[in-house]
């Protein structure tokens, strides 16, 4: 009789996927602050310790540190996973779904005029291989079969030789401010994959010890703020020029870093159990993403002439507008992105299904 028992697919845990839903809605706070024209001498430097600029700071300060979050996730669970066509063609039916819709939008509304550069950039699925997160994550998505051969055959030793080594070129590099290193996401991401992927094949007993990796998350998190907080300090009362996200500006410097791999053990090792809630609106993460930051004229659009992110600056209100703004930004693109899988993605993949087999 056991032989004739069907035994049910196991539920994903929604731990990790609670993680997801918080560092995307901190990086739509970092699109609140960084798109919208505030980084600037007549508001955010007009003095850059006030209340109204040390709170934007501080609350938009995580948009890089997200990206680790999110390549965490995926490198923890890609590395023992296979690419196919069939996930390649609905990432990459996503992407495009929303840049042709929005293109359309902005273009017959006449809030962006047509030109050849812009039709080219539609066309193409990678227009950049630099800082543009959706193209160079689609590029990154290609490598991961040849990223998987190596770590596999590997030996421990050698992994972790390989992730000293390229902590070394871009984390050392990337945070002493003296020194500098340029890269692309591409091969960003790929470091991010070799750390998250030790953590999956190599497991300690250290790495599911939830209260060290919760004291190490709060101790990174503090070091995060106080460096935004040192360096706005520095620039306005000590009048050095240096960058308010000198050290979270970009993915590869330490802070970016320590907190992106903290949180993500400590949210791993969290026990939640599975939510349907948390898991369905966790797979509209990324579509939250290609919505809000969807192209220039979204950017302008939405931070600039709708919610007037600027006019709001001096306000009493500016708290309840940032984070109100940002709360309902996520739940309005999350449910489009709900109604796209149910009603696009979904049909799409069942007819992909009964036309193609995969091996």
């Amino acid at each position: 009789m056991a032989e004739n028992i069907k035994l049910l697919p196991k539920q994903r845990e929604s731990n990790l996927e609670l993680f997801r839903i918080i560092t995307m809605i901190l990086i739509i706070a970092h699109h609140y602050v960084v798109n919208s024209g505030l980084m600037t001498d007549e508001y955010i430097y007009s003095d850059l310790t006030s209340w109204r600029s040390m709170f934007l700071l501080l609350f938009g300060a995580w948009g890089k540190t997200g990206i680790n979050c999110f390549m965490m996730i995926t490198g923890y669970f890609m590395c023992k996973s296979q690419i196919t066509l069939k996930k390649f063609v609905k990432l990459l039916a996503q992407i495009y779904f929303y840049k042709i819709i929005f293109y359309c939008i902005f273009l017959f509304t006449g809030y962006t005029p047509f030109s050849v550069s812009g039709f080219i950039k539609i066309i193409l699925p990678v227009s950049s291989v630099e800082h543009n997160f959706t193209g160079c994550f689609l590029l990154f998505f290609l490598c991961i079969p040849f990223l998987n051969i190596l770590i596999h055959n590997m030996n421990e030793k050698q992994h972790i030789k390989l992730i000293v080594l390229m902590g070394v070129i871009y984390i050392f590099f990337g945070t002493v401010p003296t020194l500098n290193v340029n890269m692309n996401y591409v091969s960003w991401f790929s470091v991010i994959y070799f750390i998250a992927s030790y953590i999956r094949l190599y497991p300690k007993k250290f790495f599911e010890n939830t209260k060290l990796w919760g004291i190490l998350s709060l101790i990174s998190i503090i070091l995060s703020l106080s460096s935004v907080i040192v360096c706005s300090f520095a620039n306005q009362k000590l009048g050095i020029s240096v960058y308010p996200f000198s050290f979270v500006s970009d993915s590869n410097t330490f802070l970016a870093v320590s907190t992106g791999v903290t949180t993500f053990m400590f949210f791993k090792n969290m026990k939640i159990g599975h939510s349907n809630i948390i898991n369905t609106i966790s797979a509209t993460t990324f579509g939250v993403l290609l919505i809000h930051a969807n192209s220039d004229s979204m950017r302008k659009w939405l931070w600039q002439d709708f919610l007037d992110n600027t006019g709001m600056y001096n306000s009493e209100m500016l708290i309840i507008h940032a984070v109100g703004s940002v709360l309902i930004i996520f739940i309005i693109c999350s449910l489009i992105d709900i109604l796209r899988i149910r009603f696009i993605e979904k049909p799409f993949l069942n007819f992909w299904d009964k036309k193609f087999s995969e091996q």
